[in-house]
């Protein structure tokens, strides 16, 4: 539980500091036989930065919960 609170953690801040990325993707026009057009387009893939935050949190209470357990 541990490890998982830390790859939560450094995702969160990860996710906070990036708030998302550009794919490049190949978009069909036409494809009539051995005529092809094709067209590159950029798409956005992102996510709020709350959710950063919110995985960073969840994290920090995973590494408190299992130090408790193991002292207890």
């Amino acid at each position: 539980m541990k490890a998982l609170g830390i790859i939560l953690i450094i995702a969160g801040i990860v996710m906070i500091l990036f708030r998302g990325f550009y794919v490049e993707t190949d978009k069909e026009i036409l494809d009539a036989g051995p005529i092809e057009i094709t067209k590159k387009e950029n798409r956005w893939i992102g996510w709020p930065t709350y959710a950063g935050g919110i995985a960073a949190v969840a994290g920090i209470v995973l590494l408190i919960s299992s130090g408790k357990r193991r002292g207890a």
